[in-house]
């Protein structure tokens, strides 16, 4: 099994940044793809940014041009960082690690952006 486990959440000003990381951790596979998800208060879970195995990049409209997802394959790790943080952008972030070898998910990571 893989454990996915986030870091970097808490507290940033509307305009200002954060930048999460995700670790995986156990029996890595050999492909996958790495996405951040969030949920806001009374909202559906939604894909924020994805990157894939290859080259592949994608991100929500509300956060192009914003946001960046990056990966490092020899550390097991993925990122975010947030630009330009908007209050609309608080909720609980979760990372998730998908493909032939399983579906793996975090336990969430709480950010906050204040007005």
């Amino acid at each position: 099994q893989v454990r996915m486990v986030e870091s970097g959440g808490g507290l940033a000003q509307a305009g200002g940044s954060l930048r999460l990381s995700c670790e995986a951790s156990g029996r890595i596979p050999r492909i996958a793809n790495m996405a951040w998800f969030r949920q806001a208060p009374g909202k559906e879970r939604e894909l924020v940014a994805l990157i894939g195995d290859g080259t592949r990049l994608n991100y929500a409209d509300s956060v192009e041009g914003r946001f960046t997802i990056s990966r490092d394959k020899t550390k097991n790790t993925v990122y975010l960082q947030m630009n330009s943080l908007k209050p609309e952008d608080t909720g609980v972030y979760y990372c998730r690690q998908y493909g032939p070898g399983g579906d793996y998910w975090g336990q969430g990571i709480q950010g906050t952006v204040s007005s």
